[in-house]
């Protein structure tokens, strides 16, 4: 079994709507690999493109070298989970699954077989009697998922399948996939919108905006180094500061952020002084301590200004600190390592925010 996906130039428009606008992307053999974006994004078009439901208007599909835009959806090596998972009511669990087999010409031997392995690959084994409304709504993805793989296919397309359900059992199914995903190999597909499913079970990620891929990396890359200021404000909570460089030597760049300046480590590009650029840090980088502790060495006394803290918000394993460091808003996280916040922080103290050169990104928009 091999999966290695390659999509090059990919177009697909809907009257004059451009709903793909060049989609290049090289998947692996064996790669969990999630399209992340808002809804509109053109992730699900995408998607249909690969699975055949749709016909590009331009552009290539290859799977592991083969062209798919001749092969009709059937007949592809590929099999789709919905977010509506689609089981029959009027078939028991094993009989949904066991669905597909009916046109691989399967013996009744082979059939009860393969359906027992995807039943018990999904944890389903002993609901195989049941028919869908007997079941949750996880049960009822985990069998939608073992009617997809017992066909064996390449690929498998996952178009927001746990979009339904509540926040708990997505966290739970979240690892069941990522688990399921690595022992059986299979190259998978996942669309979503949801930034914690695409950081917790992908390899490596590709974020759309308007018909684009707009970043390709692993989950880490994509988090701590996102390429644009669209990047990083859609993938999790950011401080993004308009800058102007004022200074540049051979490791770091001094901006001006408002009234504050800031070292920031060498950028992957090279502005020039003057240029004005978007900087950003990821809040729990942002490092608080009380306004009367010792002060730091010389040498760490970088990026460190002072501040007032204007709210809290308690979330559980850490709180929320927003600060006003002299006319600049700064949201920093705290960890509550002893179940709550330090003493010290309270609303309308003051504090000193520093932040790692490291820690701050210059990005190009």
């Amino acid at each position: 079994m091999s999966g290695a996906l390659s999509l090059k130039g990919l177009v697909k428009k809907f009257g004059d709507e451009l709903a793909v606008d060049g989609v290049d992307l090289e998947i692996g053999e064996g790669e969990f690999f999630s399209l992340l974006g808002p809804s509109g994004c053109g992730k699900t078009t995408t998607l249909r493109m690969v699975a055949g439901f749709e016909k590009p208007d331009s552009g290539t599909i290859h799977l592991d070298g083969q062209s798919l835009e001749q092969v009709a959806p059937h007949k592809r090596p590929v099999n789709t989970v919905f977010q509506s998972y689609a089981l029959f009511p009027f078939l028991t669990v094993e009989e949904n699954v066991a669905f597909g087999l009916r046109y691989q010409r399967a013996t009744k031997a082979e059939t009860k077989r393969k359906v027992a392995e995807a039943l018990d690959h999904v944890q389903m084994g002993s609901f195989a009697k049941r028919k869908p409304y007997q079941l949750s709504g996880g049960q009822q993805q985990r069998v939608a998922l073992a009617r997809a793989l017992v066909l064996e296919p390449t690929v498998l397309l996952l178009d927001e399948p746990m979009g339904a359900l509540d926040a708990k059992l997505r966290k739970q199914l979240q690892l069941e996939l990522r688990l399921l995903q690595q022992s059986i190999g299979t190259t998978f597909v996942y669309v979503t919108h949801d930034q914690e499913e695409a950081l917790t079970m992908s390899d490596r990620l590709a974020v759309l905006h308007a018909g684009k891929v707009v970043q390709v990396g692993t989950p880490s890359e994509v988090y701590s180094q996102p390429a644009t200021s669209y990047v990083a404000t859609f993938l999790g909570t950011t401080n993004l500061f308009s800058a102007t460089v004022t200074a540049i030597d051979a490791d770091a760049l001094t901006c001006t952020v408002a009234q504050t300046t800031l070292s920031v480590s060498r950028a992957d590009h090279a502005p020039t002084v003057g240029d004005d650029v978007s900087l950003m840090v990821r809040p729990e980088r942002v490092e608080i301590t009380p306004l009367d502790a010792i002060s730091a060495p010389d040498a760490e006394r970088t990026n460190i200004v002072p501040g007032k803290v204007v709210a809290l918000t308690f979330r559980g394993a850490h709180t929320g600190v927003l600060l006003d460091c002299s006319g600049l808003g700064l949201e920093a996280e705290v960890a509550n390592i002893r179940g709550e916040p330090p003493h010290w922080l309270t609303t309308g103290s003051a504090v000193r925010a520093k932040v790692s050169p490291a820690a701050l990104r210059l990005l190009v928009s």
